[in-house]
């Protein structure tokens, strides 16, 4: 009887060398005459665990972590003959980080083979599509409603009020697009999804389909997740050789394909519009709304665009039932945030949790504060165009309505810790400078703003007429604010305004006496 092995072929636990730890297991395996399986997952999300080896026992998988080339011999002799080793971490599901989370998005995500459409349905996968097939669009659209979901790829918009759009227009085409051009710094669930449940975003898009009376989806990813466009097109051609997409899906009358398109990497293609253009052969610049994309989209016809999130928290809705998911969550935010933890941060990686969980909670107490050793400064939440959030609004819950309420967005749900050695003035700087490169040049605030905010800040910086230029900033940022076409310079000022307003100290004029020192 061989002995079964789980090692990771995300792409982050491929960069700190998942593949070579699999290659010399094999290898190891091979010398010794030991019988192994190797299981290719996803990641469980614990990234300063990766390269993580599980071994499925009688009691359950048991964790290893993490392994390095150089422990795969000692590591193999103590599987093979049942002795302690210094890396084990016990039952993977007992690990405190983990099992401390609902996962409910990210239930499969590490555990099963993101290549077997049977090992997805043996853990639950297209229960949810089954029943929808059985309660038809209009009960769908209830249940998805119901739930509360609300987009999860930034903007925080109703699921339900979309597709209800979509589904009442009139045309003889409708389209599903799955928004995967996750473009925002220390943000990384899509390509988890992606790589390790890619059939559980399949069957979130074709329920959509179901729902609103569209027969065609596609999946536009950025060009820089190549294990993502690998994964989810390996996924898209198992499912259609099971019957889950194309003609009479589960043995109905639906109708439903899918394809992957890549994106070149602009980040403004993660804004619905532009997402359109690039996929229509354009270059991807914002489109004015009105119309929106629920009535003229893709092709000029009604088209549903969620982000990935949105569509992999469907089946567990349709599955569980509407109430399941909405006992989650806080307030206006049902549910569960696969919460991305990054930057200068001791226990980085994946967190799914309910709405409500506090900001500090998640920094200091499930990150387990800076890699570094130093205080926590600052916490950008949302991206390169979220806010600055000092230590003092660590109360703040973890929910849309209270991250606005305090100027911030939780934006896609990346958190990204910076130290005390953090220069607050370069960051307000950065942001400015972000939104000048990436800027599709449509809307003069955007694309004048950005660069002239960039020229006041090196004049901040430098120490000219730091005042009016602070003045100018401010005055320049509510022009970007209420008068860009989109989110990218509309949101731009948030980072650079909560930069002044809560480390204005960064931005003081240097006194007279200290420059001549200097």
């Amino acid at each position: 009887m061989s002995m079964r092995l789980f090692v990771s072929r995300d792409a982050g636990a491929i960069a700190v060398g998942a593949d070579e730890v699999a290659l010399a297991l094999k290898q190891a395996a091979a010398t010794r005459g030991v019988a192994i399986e190797i299981v290719r997952t996803g990641s469980r999300g614990m990234y300063w665990l990766e390269p993580l080896v599980e071994v499925a026992t009688p009691q359950g998988r048991i964790a290893f972590g993490p392994v390095t080339e150089a422990d795969v011999p000692s590591l193999l002799d103590a599987l093979a003959s049942n002795t302690p080793h210094l890396l084990r971490l016990g039952a993977t599901e007992e690990i405190p980080w983990l099992k401390r989370q609902t996962r409910l998005t990210f239930a499969r995500c590490g555990v099963i083979d993101p290549r077997s459409l049977d090992d997805y349905r043996a853990h639950g996968g297209y229960k949810g599509l089954e029943r929808a097939l059985s309660l038809g669009p209009d009960a769908i659209l209830n249940e998805v409603t119901a739930s509360g979901l609300r987009g999860r790829g930034g903007a925080g918009f109703p699921t339900g009020i979309k597709w209800k759009t979509v589904a009442q227009a009139g045309a003889d085409r409708k389209f599903i697009v799955c928004n995967a051009d996750e473009g925002d710094s220390g943000t990384f669930a899509d390509r988890m999804i992606m790589e390790g449940d890619p059939f559980l975003v399949i069957e979130g898009m074709t329920i959509a389909g179901l729902t609103v009376g569209a027969t065609k989806g596609y999946i536009y990813i950025r060009s820089e997740y190549p294990h993502a466009v690998e994964a989810m097109n390996a996924a898209i051609g198992a499912a259609k050789r099971g019957g889950y997409l194309g003609d009479q899906i589960g043995g109905s009358t639906t109708s439903f394909d899918l394809e992957v398109r890549v994106g070149a990497g602009a980040y403004v293609c993660g804004e619905e519009t532009s997402l359109l253009e690039s996929l229509e052969g354009r270059r991807g610049i914002v489109r004015a709304k009105p119309p929106l994309p629920a009535h003229h989209g893709l092709f000029g016809k009604p088209t549903v665009i969620n982000n990935v999130l949105s569509f992999a928290a469907v089946p567990f809705i349709l599955a569980e039932g509407a109430k399941a998911y909405a006992d989650f969550g806080m307030g206006r935010s049902r549910g569960t945030m696969p919460i991305q933890l990054a930057g200068n941060v001791r226990y980085g990686g994946l967190f799914e949790t309910a709405f409500g969980v506090t900001l500090g909670e998640l920094v200091d107490d499930i990150g387990g504060g800076t890699l570094t050793g130093r205080p926590v400064r600052a916490v950008q939440v949302g991206g390169p165009l979220g806010a600055y959030f000092p230590r003092a609004l660590f109360d703040t819950p973890f929910d849309y309505e209270a991250f606005a309420a305090r100027d911030g967005l939780i934006g896609h749900g990346g958190i990204v810790v910076f130290d005390d050695s953090v220069d607050m003035r370069r960051q307000a700087r950065f942001a400015m400078e972000f939104c000048a490169i990436e800027s599709c040049g449509k809307c003069t605030p955007c694309r004048i703003g950005s660069t002239r905010g960039v020229e006041t800040i090196e004049k901040i910086i430098n120490g000219e007429r730091v005042s009016e230029n602070l003045a100018l900033v401010e005055d320049l940022c509510n022009t970007m604010k209420f008068g860009s076409l989109c989110a990218l310079g509309g949101f731009t000022p948030y980072p650079v305004l909560s930069a002044l307003k809560h480390f204005r100290e960064d931005f003081a004029p240097i006194p007279t006496t200290l420059q001549a020192a200097e």
